[in-house]
């Protein structure tokens, strides 16, 4: 925003007093001109309507978009006040851009719930319809008679789209009273202010006046026969066909149409309403340049001369994460899919949008209108986001993306709270007290299970060919297989290392390990904002990693994928990383793992890993892994895919107590228990051990529901088709006195 020529808050108020001067010439033009449309099937602008009103009309409605003009500027003024965020249109991006705006503006992501995706658009796509009809019976109006076109079957093609239009505007408006002050879903009653009735109120006024002035302008020009194209209109004309005092009706109601459109344009800049504007313009700025999993880089903590890291004030966020308030339509839809939230604890995405509005508007110059209306002892007395914002929401986050992956109008939530969370530990040294425990043991120990770094490669033992190199030697295998903290030191994770290492060994494929010389990718530090650490181990990695010439790494855990995929390359470190389900995926597609004799005659269900799902949008890789083994039944757990439940350890909540509400893995294994599968399949360390803890703490062993890493899964349905043939290899062969000569039985 720093760089461009004007400034944006400017260019607003620029663009609304040319909007007001093209009004006003539009009322003034046809003054001089005089042109009428001589057509028979027409109709004529304003009739009815004395001078007067016309006069006020076109005065009243430019002094409001004026007006409305510089109070959005005033907004836009305080986005101003944010830091750098490049998000400039270029050659490379711009058929990105279009089609996040398309995506937004026809609704992909609010139609994930019909019901009020069916209701938006009601309202949203007739708003736009009749806006159309509006502006081209203005433009038709000045234009010469030669020129007119709105006329004949035009006419009545128009007549009928806007009867139409209003039809289903005033449908979806009622559809959203009823839905708001009726049915009042949870997501939606929590934030229900009085400015929603208002602007439900002054929506409702429009479409009712749209149709009694067009009802009685039809019935007081005495129902011309082509007038029937007014679907609506024409029909109710008929109740009103004989009335005396129907002119006077229609310009009553012309008058409360012309008022209550002021009205939305004076409650346009200043209410929830605004997001007509920037929610699309939210929408066409979503693409960025790092990774959807990267989190912001942030200089060499070494080298800088920044004295503050984070964001504690309005100004250490970007100025596309104030846009973002200002674009919540406050719909409420990452409250219903964050898994804190849905746990008692005390975050909720939404108010984490809203409380850094309330911040934002507060301490702006000039001081603006919250993005939605709070209690009166709301107070906020100092530019800093923690004035509203407490540690415990911000710790409570498992960092799932679930909330960014759910707004309709792509706002980025997760950023705010990771920033954050770089300032609370960075500068404040505010975080939980068992967090600071892993802190020292990634600074001590390389990984934040505390463990040895010798013990790294103890689970290849017992495992023939598995190569540990040395990060002296130079790298001659295709494949690094990046083993991960949870796979190295877990017990229960080590078991999906030696699957995953059988497998590749089956596949014939060329890989080594580093052994003690992998170190903690830094997630878990950077994660909770610990920065310095995350940079202090990945620099160790990246300079490994390209002493030994690294080109290709396979990994099992979702976090280390994302880290050394889209979170290296920040530092120097750009590698072909794939995830083991991706990798397993095209060895079963290759034909490199046979699976002809694999079976698992049991029904399966698939957990969602956060960082392999919405964090990097894979999704079916480890679906077809499972679903290639014979007799397998899958189902679908009612949370699933870009809606998947969490399992409560990402975000580095794997070393936080959850002391608040119900434990997120306790909620995820209840409902994966509930679809009656004997097996659950997990892509993800941290995935693998919540979710077998919540399934023990139900009660039930591995011969109730087995949880296991699809890798075991695999190796385990291999196994079971060889068995067979094992055993029958290893028979004697018939006795010579057998009668039928065949083979004896083999049970398997």
């Amino acid at each position: 925003m720093k760089r461009l020529p004007i400034k944006p808050h400017v260019a607003v108020v620029i663009l609304g007093v040319a909007i007001a001067l093209f009004t006003l010439g539009s009322g003034t033009i046809p003054i001089f001109t005089q042109w009428h449309d001589e057509s028979d099937i027409s109709r004529e602008v304003f009739v009815n309507i004395p001078d007067v009103l016309i006069v006020a009309f076109y005065t009243v409605i430019p002094i409001m978009i004026v007006y409305g003009a510089v109070l959005f500027s005033q907004r836009v003024r305080n986005w101003e006040r944010g830091a750098p965020d490049d998000r400039r249109t270029t050659p490379k991006n711009v058929r990105r851009r279009l089609e996040d705006f398309r995506a937004g503006v026809w609704m992909q992501t609010l139609l994930r719930d019909p019901a009020a995706g069916i209701m938006h658009s009601l309202i949203y796509f007739s708003f736009l319809i009749l806006l159309a009809v509006t502006t081209v019976l203005e433009i038709d109006h000045q234009l010469p008679e030669g020129a007119k076109f709105l006329h004949g079957n035009t006419y009545k093609a128009y007549a009928a789209v806007g009867d139409i239009a209003g039809a289903l505007f005033l449908a979806g408006v009622v559809w959203a009273i009823v839905r708001r002050y009726v049915a009042r879903p949870y997501r939606i009653r929590i934030k229900t202010k009085p400015e929603h009735a208002v602007i439900l109120g002054v929506f409702l006024v429009i479409g009712v006046t749209g149709f009694t002035t067009e009802v009685f302008r039809i019935a007081e020009e005495g129902r011309q026969g082509f007038e029937n194209w007014a679907v609506v209109s024409y029909p109710v004309s008929a109740l009103f066909d004989d009335w005396a005092s129907v002119g006077t009706a229609h310009q009553v109601s012309w008058v409360l149409h012309v008022l209550a459109f002021i009205a939305f344009l004076a409650i346009l800049p200043t209410t929830m309403l605004r997001h007509m504007f920037t929610s699309p313009m939210n929408m066409y700025l979503r693409d960025r340049e790092r990774p959807k999993g990267a989190m912001k880089a942030m200089p060499n903590l070494m080298e800088t001369e920044l004295e503050s890291f984070g964001a504690s004030q309005v100004a250490d966020l970007t100025w596309k994460q104030l846009l973002d308030t200002d674009a919540c339509t406050m719909c409420g839809r990452c409250t219903s899919v964050c898994p804190a939230h849905a746990t008692g604890k005390p975050l909720d995405p939404r108010e984490i949008v809203l409380k850094t509005g309330e911040v934002m508007a507060a301490t702006g110059h000039p001081q603006v209108s919250p993005p939605i209306g709070v209690d009166a002892e709301i107070t906020v007395d100092a530019d800093s986001l923690f004035e509203r914002i407490t540690a415990e929401e911000v710790w409570s986050c498992t960092s799932c993306k679930a909330c960014d992956e759910i707004c309709p109008v792509n706002i980025e939530i997760l950023d705010k709270i990771l920033d954050m969370r770089r300032y609370l530990s960075l500068m404040e040294s505010n975080f939980p007290t068992e967090l600071g425990n892993a802190y020292r043991s990634m600074e001590n120990s390389s990984n934040p299970w505390g463990m040895g770094q010798g013990e790294r490669a103890d689970w290849a033992k017992g495992l023939d060919g598995v190569a540990v190199v040395e990060p002296s030697d130079a790298f001659d295998h295709e494949y690094l297989y990046w083993v991960g903290c949870a796979g190295s030191f877990d017990d229960k994770n080590k078991k999906v290392t030696q699957a995953m290492a059988k497998l590749m060994q089956r596949a014939g494929i060329d890989f080594a390990i580093l052994g003690p010389s992998e170190l903690c990718t830094g997630d878990p530090a950077r994660r909770s904002g610990n920065e310095y650490i995350f940079q202090m181990l990945a620099m160790q990695n990246i300079e490994t990693l390209n002493g030994m010439g690294v080109k290709k790494i396979v990994t099992q855990c979702p976090h280390c994928f994302n880290t050394l995929m889209n979170e290296y390359p920040q530092l120097g470190g750009n590698y072909e990383v794939v995830h083991h389900s991706q990798f397993l995926e095209h060895l079963v597609a290759d034909g490199a793992l046979d699976l002809s004799g694999a079976r698992l005659d049991e029904r399966l269900v698939y957990h969602d890993s956060c960082y392999l799902g919405r964090h990097n949008d894979v999704y079916l890789a480890p679906r077809k892994v499972i679903g290639s083994l014979g007799g397998v039944e899958i189902v679908e757990a009612p949370r699933n895919g870009t809606k998947g439940m969490c399992c409560g350890a990402g975000g580095a909540r794997m070393w936080m107590e959850e002391s608040i509400g119900k434990q997120v893995n306790v909620e995820r294994s209840q409902e994966l228990i509930a679809t009656g599968a004997s097996r659950v399949a997990t892509a993800c360390p941290f995935c693998y051990i919540m979710i077998d803890d919540g399934v023990k703490g139900e009660g039930l062993d591995d011969d109730d529901v087995k949880v296991a890493d699809i890798s075991m899964h695999l190796l385990e349905a291999l196994e079971r088709g060889e068995a067979p043939v094992a055993v029958a290899s290893a028979a004697p062969g018939p006795s010579a006195s057998e009668d039928d000569g065949g083979a004896a039985p083999v049970e398997e």
